[in-house]
């Protein structure tokens, strides 16, 4: 229970930071993306409002565990390899063409109409697909 209460919580703190820095906003994104266009440099200060401390974040639960069980997840591996980059491509053409990734798309539902709900579909169908996307580039690789 304390668990779930904790979850809810650190949600509703995500959502409504997600809307007050203007992440739900599809305009506000795709002008972060327009750089040789009508370029606004705010998110900038979002991302490096999550960057940072989640920098901290990771040497600070080094050794330790969470308060309601479970471990801590392990920091994602320094390299680049070819899941990475396919994976950034197909989370930038989303991002790019709606304005919108996972976190922003589910805490705007709320508001977006049919346009979030379409968006969250092509989404889930996206992570579907994903899978069989992944296996094909790996038969790929194994024949070359």
């Amino acid at each position: 229970m304390q668990r779930t209460i904790l979850s809810l919580i650190a949600g509703l703190l995500f959502g409504g930071g997600l809307f007050i820095s203007g992440m739900t906003d599809t305009t506000k994104v795709q002008g972060w993306l327009d750089v040789f266009g009508n370029w606004d440099p705010t998110l900038a200060f979002v991302m490096g409002g999550a960057i940072i401390p989640m920098f901290f974040a990771w040497r600070l639960t080094e050794g330790r565990k969470p308060l309601v069980g479970g471990e801590f997840p392990k920091p994602p591996a320094p390299e680049v390899d070819r899941r990475l980059v396919v994976g950034s491509v197909m989370f930038g053409m989303g991002w790019g063409l709606v304005g919108l990734c996972p976190g922003p798309a589910i805490a705007s539902l709320t508001y977006n109409g049919i346009h979030g709900v379409g968006f969250l579909i092509a989404m889930l169908a996206g992570m579907a697909f994903a899978p069989t996307v992944r296996t094909r580039l790996d038969r790929m690789a194994e024949a070359a």
